[in-house]
């Protein structure tokens, strides 16, 4: 957090860098990116991203979407326009930060971008992102639109998990399973139906950003809680803020079979 001088903000090791919450899942054969938050930039640097099939949007907070106007750099490096998942009402939010995306004649250089309006209860098919137009660049005049090269038919399928980021249920948000891996954040509540999609996995992820409660995210307790129901062989906790304890600490206090995640965590 700017400005604080927490044992958090403050310490020395890595796995207390708390960056805002995203995942990068290679999966079927695809490369897909579940949120682009404000980090984007600095992340896909970090972890030497060059390729990009499809970003899929869990909402339309800021700390998840705040980082899209970089999606250029992959347009650019890839000659593709980059594929975006989201609900109808992420798709207005987009529309209202970075309208330059949406026009009917893009700006030269402005982020080139197809969004794909998803229900929330459907499985997701998507594809890799050679079958998308192959953008050459014109200077001055911006990216030609042509037909693909070597487009290659790769798909995967991905469920989304629909649960409340309020138990107000004041706003939807978006997890997705992977195969035997789901990753969630900003759910406070998951209804029963939702629950069923989960079973069987390896890995799992919620979000929690402290220990006590919340207006909009869960408290460990209730994290654990949902933990339980779900019964995952791994569960991890991610989008953690700085009013959780320092990782040592914080992973200490967990009961087994439970695992406070950090930036640059790899699940296999």
């Amino acid at each position: 957090m700017i400005g604080c001088n927490c044992p958090v903000c403050t310490s020395a090791d890595p796995r207390d860098r708390r960056l805002r919450s995203s995942a990068l899942v290679e999966y079927g054969g695809l490369t897909i990116l579940v949120d682009a938050g404000p980090d984007f930039r600095y992340q896909m640097l970090r972890a030497s991203v060059r390729h990009i099939d499809a970003i899929l949007l869990t909402h339309n907070h800021k700390d998840h979407t705040g980082g899209l106007d970089d999606v250029r750099s992959f347009n650019l490096i890839e000659h593709h326009p980059v594929n975006i998942y989201c609900m109808q009402h992420v798709q207005r939010t987009l529309m209202g930060e970075i309208p330059y995306a949406f026009t009917e004649v893009l700006y030269p250089g402005a982020p080139e971008i197809n969004v794909h309006v998803i229900d929330g209860q459907s499985p997701i098919t998507l594809h890799s992102n050679s079958i998308e137009d192959w953008l050459e660049w014109e200077s001055a005049k911006g990216y030609q639109h042509l037909p693909p090269k070597n487009p290659q038919n790769i798909t995967a399928d991905v469920i989304p998990i629909r649960g409340w980021h309020h138990k107000t249920k004041k706003l939807q948000v978006l997890g997705y399973r992977f195969g035997n891996i789901a990753y969630m954040t900003d759910i406070s509540m998951l209804e029963d139906g939702e629950l069923e999609k989960l079973k069987g996995l390896d890995a799992v992820t919620l979000g929690c950003v402290k220990i006590t409660a919340h207006h909009s995210h869960p408290s460990l307790q209730e994290c654990l809680d949902m933990f339980g129901k779900i019964g995952a062989k791994k569960s991890y906790i991610t989008h953690m803020s700085h009013q959780l304890p320092p990782h040592r600490e914080f992973e200490a206090m967990l009961p087994e079979g439970v695992y406070a995640a950090y930036d640059g965590l790899v699940i296999e």
